[in-house]
């Protein structure tokens, strides 16, 4: 690169996200342009003041428009990286970076973290606990499946976002059915053993072939149940030296390396099954945890993960070394849910560990964080049997369809 230019990144969205990777990159000096989608366009967060140029297209997911379109932009910009802010452009992000053979994460890296076939293959060929599993293309491979695993099952879309769309059957009739009315769109899901467990998810930085960053945590409510009932969700990390946290944390560093993700972030979630105990892995995402998950890990570290992703980002572009922050060592949990009152009067819960309210109509929530590991316990525990009294609405979750968790 030219030492008589500044970086230029551009950024892919579909929705509004990644503000302090944005933030983080224009105060280094880097130009920002934003590819953003007609709906993410519209909501005012946006900080205008630091991108350079926006440009907005209806769909960012259809091709090969979107290469038609930035391959444009390309003969008049000299384009550093391509970052991919919602999970639904890591795999656009990825197919423009291999087009106009700009660094970073490939087609084939990032198939691993979007195609939850695709990462369950790679990982179980590599000795990874994963829940039995089966691609739903072959009829006798199906049935073989359904007879000689037991029920429940849930069938996955192997390319939404966290639980979305996800279905849990107990019968073979139902899941034939339901395979069989999918058509066309079939190949695109598969069929897993449904585990019965804690769901935890574990948000780490990558540089490197390492991870340099890792928190673990754990979910009150799995997000299945969540975003297909409803209900509360709540998710606090885990105490440092429990064995549990210590697990998670080496599971994930293996699954990085399976997964070869060189440089980034990721969002990984494990299920610790009830009958074994063991840590069998679920998902992962090259991308920032959704629900303000990045605030819980900010809260608990003091590490942006937004942030230092743009610092990984523009190391890369300098072939500079990377030096993740020294995070601090305290605890964090975080409690949200729809609510019946437009705007929930949290004023009534007053608790000094509390370092954030959700402002979202309709929804109640908050982040509390200290050093005591068994004080942010006990108050996500006292907050989620009075948030079920205070707030909670029995309507369908339908602010929750696109809820990457």
């Amino acid at each position: 690169m030219s030492q008589n230019r500044p970086i230029t990144i551009l950024a892919i969205a579909s929705e509004c996200k990644g503000i302090p990777y944005l933030l983080e990159a224009k105060r280094q000096g880097t130009r920002v342009l934003l590819l953003v989608s007609e709906e993410a366009a519209q909501v005012p967060d946006w900080p205008l003041d630091v991108i350079e140029e926006r440009f907005i297209m209806p769909d960012l997911s259809k091709q090969p428009d979107v290469t038609y379109a930035v391959s444009y932009l390309a003969r008049t910009e000299k384009i550093d990286r391509i970052v991919a802010l919602d999970d639904y452009d890591v795999a656009t992000a990825a197919s423009l970076r291999e087009h106009l053979r700009i660094p970073g994460m490939g087609e084939t890296t990032a198939r691993h973290f979007r195609d939850k076939l695709a990462m369950r293959v790679r990982a179980r060929d590599e000795g990874v606990l994963v829940p039995e599993f089966t691609a739903v293309f072959n009829n006798d491979d199906l049935n073989e499946f359904l007879q000689r695993v037991p029920p429940p099952w849930v069938l996955k879309p192997r390319f939404e976002a966290g639980a979305i769309g996800i279905r849990k059957l107990h019968e073979a009739d139902a899941v034939w059915q339901a395979v069989n009315e999918l058509g066309d769109q079939r190949s695109f899901y598969l069929l897993e053993r449904f585990v019965v467990g804690n769901v935890c998810h574990v948000d780490s930085l990558i540089w490197e072939n390492g991870v340099v960053f890792a928190v673990a945590s754990q979910y009150g409510t799995p997000p299945l149940a969540v975003t297909t009932g409803g209900g509360i969700f709540n998710t606090r990390t885990l105490e440092r030296n429990s064995e549990s946290n210590l697990a998670l944390i080496a599971a994930n560093e293996n699954l990085m390396r399976v997964l070869r993700q060189v440089r980034g972030v990721a969002h990984t979630e494990f299920i610790q099954a009830e009958a074994d105990g063991r840590f069998y892995f679920l998902e992962t995402a090259a991308r920032v945890g959704g629900a303000n998950i990045d605030r819980l890990v900010e809260a608990a570290t003091g590490v942006v993960l937004w942030q230092e992703v743009a610092r990984i980002d523009l190391a890369s572009v300098r072939r500079e070394d990377y030096q993740p922050p020294t995070p601090r060592q305290d605890y964090a949990g975080l409690i949200i849910c729809l609510a019946q009152q437009e705007q929930p009067d949290l004023s009534a819960y007053d608790d000094p560990e509390i370092v954030w309210r959700l402002p979202k109509k309709y929804h109640a929530g908050l982040l509390v964080a200290g050093a005591d590991y068994g004080r942010i316990q006990q108050l996500i525990h006292s907050y989620n049997e009075r948030f079920a009294r205070d707030f909670l609405t029995s309507a369908p979750p339908k602010s929750q369809v696109r809820t990457q968790i």
